[in-house]
């Protein structure tokens, strides 16, 4: 399992000239996204993000937040999430959580790779947990790579009408998430970022449009 380690940002012209020169363009691409949760929204009310990509399950949690990274101004604008992209383990984590909870799970086969999932069986496990699609749209992405910065850039254009940068930094569990925050502070000074508000992704700004109550609750727990 690996960390992701993000920060968000609005890109200016200026920025985007900044990112030409000292990156390098890794491609573009177009996905479309699912994501699930039960009615209630039982996970995402835990900050967990479960997420079905180019047919691909990936599902997002919450990490142990490490002291130090506490105390640095960059930690109020970078998010960390623990990175379950393994279907078994993703339904083991979600089985947990949901029985934790009092929400009743049918049992489902195992499947031993992603691959020999298709659409049905999707369906009957994602079924059996009582998970529905919440949220659904499609981005463009332009990739660039900073290997002199150990960080990744994504400029992204939701279909619904959102533009949002964000430079990534992966560790490995347990890993150094300081010197994470470091590489992402030294690329975001570089690229000329100021202001110390974080800025919103993606999904806040299409929970503020389709599901306001559920926004405001998430904002009013300090999940997003």
């Amino acid at each position: 399992m690996s960390i992701e380690v993000e920060r968000k940002f609005i890109c200016s012209a200026n920025t985007l000239k900044t990112l030409q020169e000292i990156g390098v363009c890794a491609g573009q691409s177009k996905f479309h996204d699912q994501y699930f949760d039960t009615p209630q929204f039982h996970l995402t009310l835990r900050d967990m993000w479960l997420r079905k990509r180019k047919g691909c399950w990936e599902l997002k949690c919450p990490t142990t937040r490490v002291k130090e990274a506490e105390e640095s101004e960059m930690s109020a604008l970078c998010s960390r999430y623990k990175e379950i992209t393994n279907l078994s383990d993703i339904k083991l984590k979600l089985q947990e959580v949901l029985k934790d909870i009092g929400e009743h799970v049918t049992s489902t086969k195992q499947s031993s790779s992603v691959t020999e999932m298709d659409s049905a069986q999707d369906q009957c496990w994602t079924r059996s947990m009582n998970l529905v699609i919440f949220a659904e749209f499609t981005t463009m992405r332009q990739t660039f790579t900073l290997e002199e910065y150990g960080v990744q850039v994504d400029l992204d254009e939701a279909d619904f009408g959102y533009c949002v940068g964000e430079i990534e930094a992966l560790i490995p569990e347990g890993g150094d998430m300081q010197a994470a925050m470091d590489k992402i502070e030294r690329t975001a000074k570089k690229l000329g970022l100021t202001g110390n508000q974080r800025v919103d992704g993606k999904m806040s700004v299409y929970l503020q449009e389709h599901y306001p109550e559920h926004y405001a609750r998430l904002l009013s727990e300090h999940i997003i």
